[in-house]
């Protein structure tokens, strides 16, 4: 598994103009910021969602219609927005034929999503739908409870570094930054456990036999 250090993940949105011809810009768009978000594993559902959402307005509220869209966390969800003008062409879910190609955009995100829904404004509609990340929390890391915790330990030990530059404090740490941090802290632990006459060797030792089993079980 692999996922940036101490990521940041801001909502983002991005007008355009509901055509065809824009899907699969709008796609490559949302491979590249999950991917930069560290979300690989829900890239294809998202990607299928937001041509689907898309889709919808193209063929319901017409082509040309200025939309929007946006893209945030919920939660710990992958929440993706569409915004069109028109607050009368509601989506519906409906029980369409296996074979047949209308009314199938909105059975497949009920399919794939954890939820889905419409929300009307005075002067636009927001369809929307949200899909499970696997994250602890909303700047986690999906590694699970024990990285996230690092993670926030290694935030400390890599900004207080001597050598770190300063425009660096700004942001995450790359790994680089990051992997000399955890030896460090790795380091501050033993000492800690040296001056309170606990076996340093037997520590690293039992450490080790945790994470394998723990490795072991989850299959990372």
């Amino acid at each position: 598994m692999s996922c940036a250090v101490g990521v940041t993940r801001k909502p983002w949105s991005l007008p355009f103009v509901a055509e065809a011809e824009e899907v699969a810009s709008l796609r490559r768009l949302m491979r590249l910021h999950l991917g930069l978000w560290g979300l690989h594993e829900v890239i294809d559902d998202a990607q299928l969602c937001l041509s689907e959402l898309v889709s919808n307005v193209i063929a319901h509220v017409g082509v040309g219609t200025p939309a929007t869209l946006a893209v945030s966390i919920s939660g710990t969800r992958l929440r993706i927005e569409v915004h069109d003008p028109d607050t009368r062409a509601l989506p519906t879910l409906v029980d369409a034929e296996a074979n047949s190609e209308a009314g199938r955009g909105m059975a497949l995100i009920d399919a794939i999503t954890d939820r889905w829904g419409v929300q009307l404004n005075a002067d636009k509609k927001v369809t929307w739908c949200e899909l499970a990340t696997g994250l602890p929390a909303v700047d986690g890391h999906c590694g699970g409870l024990r990285v996230t915790r690092a993670e926030a330990l290694l935030s400390v030990y890599g900004n207080e570094r001597v050598l770190l530059p300063r425009p660096a404090r700004s942001g995450g740490l790359s790994v680089a930054v990051a992997e000399e941090a955890a030896i460090d802290m790795i380091a501050d632990v033993l000492h800690w456990l040296w001056a309170h006459g606990c076996d340093a060797d037997e520590a690293l030792d039992r450490a080790q036999t945790h994470f394998e089993a723990e490795v072991g079980l989850t299959g990372e």
